[in-house]
């Protein structure tokens, strides 16, 4: 069901002018309207989207489908051969040691056609779909985080993505073959005083005076890849243009050549984990790239970063998935084998909490990532951006949560390194390792706290459309009138229909338990929906600023999704012949836990000590409170 009545659609220039800008300082506005214009629309809302209106769309999820036979079978073929070549070949405490990939390693990984997972045959990649990419993600992160994030970032956010997404058949033909066959491909959008602020972005693009190319100026931070890259996606600011008689800030994207004159590597960064990842600073001085160079167009860079990093990001999560299913596996061994008092310390109820935590998250954060993969593999072209932010904001949340409790299991051996372990005879669980590897994944490629904002626009922008003309105080009253007129049309038919318990049934072939389970996320959603709409009304425009409570509601419409994709991934494994009482005693416990998490949150918007704390870090930050800091050097 739309989110809007067929009789009242919104029209292509309201949608795209809803937000009151009125009372934004000049590099608020700039930073607004450079990212509104570069947001995808799309007039079929996804599963989630549905979910945060209060609709029902059960068919959007279920079924969970397999890959057809065809690439099962080469699929499993190619993993088997990976996971043999890792076990090997390589040594991830040795790379984490020394901050390299062999080059011996990087050589295989190409033979094996791994630099080209997605990518076409036609194109000499494998041409797999994003759910064997995502098993490939998995594999290869719970062996070696250093290796995956190599492999991930060369394919998910550097060149390949993006010219599948937007390339021209030329750009494709010239330059897939070359990133498939393991020519190493790096991003380039941060800068020194940019993160997620792109109308900040310093490095420009000027046309040079035939027209034929543009000269690259510019410094890029924390380049993923960059340090050993032979191509680079890089974004930066094109000439503006005017746009309702005021110039608007261009973000291009090119495919800009690493032995270009005028590329320089200025500084490998070093970090807590990750410390093979080839990272740096890159500088650009007059680097001339050509105009066939330009990946989306001209002045269509951020719309082709946002949307690569949407699909990209999947990525993620696959990794996130190998780091719990490895961390469930030492929790499990250990848990069964350390004696304490008497008895195996997985016996004890303290103990054996965190395993069942770690036991059922993970399934939920599989089955998150499977029902989302499908959609991407039905329709390369399907609206995932809340899916896909869902499952990396849940996903990295917890897997860290995981490790948290695995190093908390195997205690002072958990902090202790696998050298050490190793050289006194133990089993060198690499828990330390995993756990500086881990602790990035909730900040890249979109941290957790950007996400939630992210995932409450998108839930917001169906409401915006909707009601958006009447509340911004800068278009005509005209206008306003009308679209005031409209909003009350529809919500005298939507509100109340947020209150009947009707619309939510499961689909009729869901074994009786998942179907009760997957009928009460339809339930909730309703409540989900006109909570959402309560604080809307409660606090109009100033809605934006109360982020802590926006953060309460995306991580309830997250739960909800957690729930849903975990009934409709236990019916695929149910009926691919999966044991029904392991299946069920696992999605069960996963419930329990989500529903006392959902029923938490939905009471913290109504009682929280919310604005109390933020004026308390007010005054911190105004240096009203270094009495506290006493004592220390």
């Amino acid at each position: 069901m739309s989110a809007v009545p067929p009789h009242s659609p919104p029209k292509p220039d309201e949608a795209k002018s809803v937000i009151d800008m009125s009372k934004m300082n000049e590099g608020q506005r700039a930073a607004l309207q450079v990212t509104e214009a570069a947001r995808e629309s799309h007039d079929d809302l996804s599963f989630v989207a549905q979910l945060f209106m209060g609709n029902w769309s059960p068919k959007k999820l279920h079924p969970v489908t397999e890959v057809d036979a065809d690439e099962k079978a080469r699929a499993d073929r190619f993993l088997a051969d990976l996971a043999a070549f890792l076990r090997a070949h390589v040594d991830a405490d040795a790379i984490d040691r020394t901050g390299e990939i062999p080059d011996a390693v990087l050589t295989g990984l190409a033979r094996l056609g791994a630099y080209g997972i997605k990518i076409p045959q036609r194109y000499g990649g494998l041409g797999f779909s994003q759910t064997t990419y995502g098993r490939a993600c998995q594999l290869i992160a719970s062996h070696c985080v250093n290796t995956f994030a190599h492999l991930s970032i060369h394919q998910s956010v550097g060149v390949p993505q993006p010219l599948m997404l937007f390339g021209t058949e030329e750009q494709k033909q010239k330059f897939l073959p070359r990133v498939a066959a393991g020519e190493i491909s790096a991003f380039a959008l941060t800068e020194g005083g940019v993160g997620s602020d792109p109308a900040r972005m310093k490095t420009t693009a000027t046309p040079t005076e035939d027209g034929e190319a543009f000269l690259l100026n510019g410094e890029k931070l924390w380049c993923s890849n960059g340090t050993r890259a032979g191509l680079a996606i890089v974004a930066a600011q094109t000439p503006p243009k005017l746009v309702d008689g005021q110039p608007r800030t261009q973000i291009t994207t090119f495919v800009v050549e690493a032995s270009a004159p005028g590329v320089e590597v200025v500084h490998r960064s070093q970090f807590m984990g990750h410390r093979a990842i080839y990272n740096g600073v890159l500088r650009f001085t007059n680097v001339r790239v050509p105009r066939a160079a330009i990946v989306g167009g001209e002045g269509r860079g951020l719309k082709v970063a946002l949307t690569t990093l949407n699909a990209g990001r999947l990525s993620i999560p696959a990794s996130s998935i190998g780091v719990a299913k490895r961390s469930l596996q030492i929790a499990r061994e250990w848990g069964r084998t350390r004696i304490q008092w008497g008895v195996s310390i997985g016996e004890h109820a303290a103990v054996a909490e965190k395993i069942r935590r770690i036991a059922a998250h993970t399934f939920a954060m599989e089955a998150m990532l499977v029902a989302t993969s499908r959609i991407v593999d039905r329709d390369k072209h399907a609206d995932i951006r809340l899916e896909a932010a869902i499952c990396k904001m849940w996903a990295t949340e917890k897997a860290w949560a995981a490790l948290d409790d695995l190093m908390q299991i195997r205690g002072g051996r958990g902090y202790e390194t696998v050298e050490s372990l190793r050289a006194r005879g133990e089993t060198p669980y690499p828990v330390e390792r995993m756990m500086r590897d881990a602790r990035v994944t909730t900040i890249f490629e979109g941290s957790s706290e950007i996400l939630r904002l992210f995932i409450m626009r998108e839930a917001l922008d169906p409401h915006l459309k909707i009601a958006g003309i009447a509340l911004n105080t800068e278009r005509p009253w005209r206008e306003r009138l009308a679209s005031a007129v409209r909003a009350a049309g529809f919500y005298a038919w939507w509100y109340p229909k947020q209150w009947l318990p009707i619309g939510g049934a499961a689909p009729a072939d869901m074994h009786p338990r998942l179907a009760a389970h997957f009928s009460d996320v339809a339930a909730l959603s309703r409540r989900l929906a006109r909570t959402l709409f309560h604080q809307m009304v409660k606090f109009g425009p100033k809605l934006e600023k109360r982020q802590v409570l926006l953060g309460r509601l995306a991580d309830i419409g997250a739960d909800l999704f957690a729930i849903a994709a975990t009934c409709a991934y236990a019916q695929k494994l149910l009926g691919e012949g999966e044991a029904e009482a392991k299946v069920l005693v696992l999605v069960d416990d996963f419930v329990a836990q989500t529903h006392v998490r959902i029923r938490q949150n939905f009471a913290g918007i109504a009682h929280n000590a919310d604005q109390h704390g933020y004026e308390l870090t007010q005054q911190v930050l105004a240096g009203e409170h270094t009495w506290v800091e006493r004592g220390i050097l």
